[in-house]
């Protein structure tokens, strides 16, 4: 198992009860792993009764053959556009270059993406964000950009969000006989996207919410959330 990652904490407060955050280190992961094999080869010898496993939403679209290589991505001119309008997260690339605006319209429609773009110049106008990707919905938000700090090789790919969060969830805790949550987390936002039966979704989002896992260096994906 990981040590705690560089700045980060062991355990946090969420809801009455305070978690522990365990990090796990795994072999990169591509599509050509089978993730709910991935968590019973890394996570498994380290689960207790009554944790549940954590993964990044990355890893588990990486298995589903959801990373895409920039240079594979052909923006049109649409979604060279739209980029002019993006806000500019400083935690993320999000849909701010014409390679992400483009999967964006692939994945959600043309349509779609126009209209969260119309919804959000209004919340604009009005001084408010994140209207945007209520419209466009998860799978433009969960799309993630190129960065520096990401494992190569995934430093230069587009990566979507996973396919059947909830189902793929299900899947990994029926192989590894634990709880599992998939997640979208970064320094500013925590999201649950699938989990498990009988698993809080909002808890394990609120129990995650300073980001602790770390898929540059450290190649920590996934983590065990412990009630203590």
């Amino acid at each position: 198992m990981s040590r705690v990652n560089d700045g980060k904490q062991l355990t946090i407060q969420a809801g009455e009860s305070t978690f522990e955050r365990l990090p796990l280190k795994t072999k990169l992961i591509t599509q050509e792993d089978d993730i709910a094999e991935v968590a019973r080869e890394f996570a498994l010898p380290f689960l207790q009764q009554g944790d549940i496993l954590f993964i990044s939403e990355k890893a588990v679209a990486c298995s589903q053959g959801r990373a895409i290589p920039m240079a594979e991505i052909k923006p049109r001119p649409l979604a060279k556009f739209l980029t002019r309008f993006v806000y500019k997260s400083p935690y993320g690339i999000g849909l701010g270059i014409p390679e992400t605006m483009e999967m964006a319209l692939r994945e959600c429609g043309v349509l779609r993406i126009l209209f969260a773009a119309g919804i959000s110049a209004v919340g604009k106008l009005l001084g408010k964000r994140g209207w945007f990707y209520k419209v466009a919905g998860y799978r433009a938000e969960s799309i993630d950009g190129p960065t520096p700090n990401t494992i190569p090789p995934y430093n230069n790919y587009v990566v979507l969000g996973p396919l059947k969060p909830d189902e793929t969830a299900q899947r990994i805790a029926d192989t590894i006989g634990f709880a599992c949550a998939i997640v979208d987390i970064n320094d500013l936002t925590g999201k649950t996207l699938g989990a498990s039966a009988g698993v809080d979704k909002e808890l394990v989002a609120a129990s995650l919410k300073d980001n602790p896992l770390g898929q540059s260096r450290q190649q920590t994906p996934m983590g065990i959330l412990r009630r203590q």
